[in-house]
């Protein structure tokens, strides 16, 4: 269901939201799978990133408001509350390899960051690059190889496809600088300010610690006001339902992937007592953080 927010002069349209994808919840919050698109897809937004790489077929994708064709080579790279769509061409049939995961999948030990510059970089790039001749059999061979790490069971499969997810990126990324190079401005879908996406990724970062807005305009210098409104346009959420939103999904990961006490996940996760915890996930999914473990290890 489609969502507007704004006040007296200014409205914001969100289309449909995707809050989740299989594996979400595990310890690998990767899901990499084939589809065919013979009508295109309708626009949505989600707070996970995604690739696609066209193998077959034509038609255009729309990244916030910003259109480029998707032919065979075509990979995308779409940022969390992007609004995005994707439109066949008439008599075509699309089939793209989509891949969805978590932040924490660019993060590297330690808390370094990884390859989270990608999502925040000052100087924002095309969502998109084309791939051609040698350089696009290589990508579609990693792709598959990642492909078929990912639906094996082998040992040391999660981390493997950790490394192939990170070299996948790291190719996309220097081809689309090197195609820009070659043809000078290129529109960019990115409309949030740089500053915008330092804000988010630190909330996504700390979200364990007792963050409030006024910490927030101190660390950033922006008004409590103003951060509260850019999170808002940028995630169609509140500060407050946004940051139990990062909680409780780690929460859901934490109950099925782990043998920690509820007691623990709730203090791991960020609040205080595991009375506030309780209410807000069971008002989140409508049942009690016990009987939820159990629900998804009997599945």
């Amino acid at each position: 269901m489609s969502q507007v927010f704004g006040g007296e002069n200014t409205m914001t349209y969100f289309p449909e939201y995707l809050k989740t994808y299989p594996n979400m919840n595990t310890a690998s919050p990767l899901h990499l799978s084939v589809n065919r698109l013979d009508r295109g897809y309708h626009p949505h937004r989600h707070d996970f990133l995604e690739f696609s790489y066209v193998v077959e077929g034509s038609g255009s994708e729309i990244i916030n408001g910003v259109r480029h064709s998707m032919v065979p080579g075509t990979f995308t790279f779409v940022l969390p509350y992007q609004i995005h769509e994707i439109l066949t061409a008439p008599g075509s049939t699309l089939i793209l390899y989509n891949c969805m995961f978590s932040m924490d999948m660019l993060m590297e030990p330690g808390g370094q960051d990884g390859l989270s510059g990608l999502i925040n970089a000052a100087n924002p790039l095309p969502a998109y690059a084309h791939f051609i001749g040698g350089e696009q059999d290589k990508m579609c061979a990693l792709i598959e190889d990642m492909f078929r790490e990912y639906n094996g069971d082998d040992r040391w499969r999660k981390t493997l496809l950790q490394v192939r997810l990170k070299e996948v990126l790291v190719r996309f990324d220097r081809w689309r600088r090197k195609e820009r190079s070659g043809e000078g401005d290129v529109q960019c879908a990115c409309k949030s300010s740089p500053s915008v996406w330092r804000i988010i990724q630190y909330i996504h970062r700390n979200y364990q610690e007792d963050l409030t807005l006024t910490e927030l305009a101190s660390l950033f210098a922006m008004s409590a006001s103003r951060i509260s409104e850019v999170i808002k346009q940028t995630t169609g959420q509140t500060f407050v339902h946004f940051l139990h939103d990062l909680r409780l999904r780690h929460a859901c990961s934490l109950l099925v992937s782990t043998d920690m006490r509820v007691t623990e996940i709730a203090h791991e996760v960020g609040y205080g007592s595991y009375k506030t915890f309780s209410r807000m996930f069971r008002e989140s999914k409508g049942i009690a953080p016990k009987d939820y473990r159990k629900l998804k290890l009997q599945a």
